[in-house]
């Protein structure tokens, strides 16, 4: 059962707070769907939970970037013998003027 009741004297407040003016069936009809409501989330507060760590991140943040390390880089003769556009030792471009 729920915690709490809601009266009339609540649901005054709430229309108050809301800025809404509310007739007496109107009042009727909303405490006995508040109390509705009130009841379906009360079943939350039975449900057995262990304790565990929260999640706040659906998907587990990590680092996946590798470690920078220094590596054996190509030479300019073996960067340039994948091409055949080349010249004097470097890379050959279209002419830009």
């Amino acid at each position: 059962m729920p915690k709490q009741k809601i009266d009339a004297g609540l649901l005054a407040g709430v229309a108050k707070n809301a800025r809404i003016s509310l007739t007496e069936s109107e009042s009727r009809k909303f405490l006995r769907e508040m109390q509705e409501i009130l009841n379906a989330f009360s079943k939350i507060d039975e449900v057995k939970v262990e304790k565990t760590r929260p999640s706040f991140q659906p998907v587990e943040l990590k680092n996946v970037m590798r470690d920078d390390t220094a590596k054996k880089c190509l030479t300019q003769e073996e960067a340039l013998s994948n091409t055949k556009h080349r010249e004097k030792g470097y890379f050959k471009g279209p002419r830009v003027v």
